[in-house]
């Protein structure tokens, strides 16, 4: 996790921007002047809508990018969004890791794997690579520990081959997160208290020097009390703390889940900086393409920075 921890230290800044383009948050005028483009290039109409999209998306993370290089230290693109989109949005989606790479951003990609065996192995190698060649170009990855260390060895032992980094789930933001994870064991505790034990032992062996391990923690902003427990029970884990903002989380809610120095976690924001743009009030529908990025380029790095201060505030 140095690298990340580096970062950040770099930045001055604690925070993730996820990169997660819908339909929905990327302005109209870009996906349509993509439209002559996309029809020229693939071989079926049929085909041309998702791909259209997809290259609007490019282009929409092309310009965050471009925005919070600098400023923020990370990005998580969420590969649901481009695999909605077909093989055109997987595309996109290792063309955005990549260039967000390029731009010196730590690039933690948020996909959720969960498996065991020789399918858990072939996921991990997304960290890994191909023979030497490396096609994601991520940092980190997510991953669900549902299946217990069958399905995590896999990517621990990537991530020590590669020098990379993963974060389990374990306390979530989303409502329902408690049907599972707040039930009661034989002993008293709660099952992501287990689930945060075995995270703290799976990364036991590979502390770095800034005193956490390469296996990180996913704790969502929306539990505040048990995320300051956790960050107690997992002193050598780094967080990632999704929840902040759209999702209800405030920065005094994340204080606890920061060790004493103002270290130990990493907050992500994603509709709250790239769908800035639709709430500044400023966008009309008579703007060009070119005008229209330049909207969502000012807006998020202005979402970015608030957010950075709002958490420097409380640190």
């Amino acid at each position: 996790m140095d690298r990340l921890i580096d970062a950040i230290n770099e930045t001055q800044n604690p925070s993730v921007v996820g990169l997660d383009p819908t339909e929905a948050l990327v302005p109209p005028q870009v996906t349509a002047g993509f439209a002559d483009e996309v029809r020229d290039s693939v071989e079926s109409p049929d085909e041309a809508p998702a791909a259209q999209l997809a290259v609007a998306c490019f282009e929409f993370n092309r310009t965050i990018i471009d925005a919070i290089a600098g400023l923020v230290p990370a990005v998580k693109p969420q590969i649901a969004m481009y695999e909605a989109l077909g093989p055109a949005g997987v595309d996109v989606y290792t063309m955005t890791c990549e260039y967000a790479a390029s731009r010196g951003l730590y690039v933690l990609a948020d996909v959720k794997r969960g498996d065991i065996g020789s399918t858990a192995a072939a996921y991990a190698r997304m960290l890994t690579g191909v023979s030497g060649f490396d096609p994601w170009k991520v940092d980190a990855v997510t991953v669900n520990p549902y299946l217990g260390t069958d399905g995590i060895t896999p990517f621990v032992d990537a991530a020590k081959e590669s020098d990379k980094d993963l974060f389990v789930l374990v306390r979530t933001s989303n409502p329902s997160s408690s049907e599972l994870q707040m039930l009661d064991l034989a002993d008293g505790s709660k099952v992501y208290e287990h689930v945060a034990d075995l995270v703290e032992g799976w990364g036991a062996d590979s502390i770095g020097g800034h005193g956490y391990s390469r296996v990180g923690a996913v704790v969502g902003a929306t539990h505040p009390e048990e995320g300051r427990a956790l960050r107690a029970r997992m002193p050598h884990t780094f967080f990632l703390v999704p929840g902040y903002g759209a999702q209800g989380g405030t920065a005094a809610d994340v204080r606890g889940m920061f060790d004493a120095d103002g270290s130990g976690a990493i907050v992500n924001s994603s509709r709250g900086i790239i769908g800035a743009w639709k709430r500044s009030g400023r966008w009309n529908a008579s703007m060009s393409c070119d005008d229209a990025l330049a909207l969502v380029a000012e807006t998020a790095r202005d979402a970015a920075l608030a957010m950075r201060d709002d958490l420097r505030a409380v640190l």
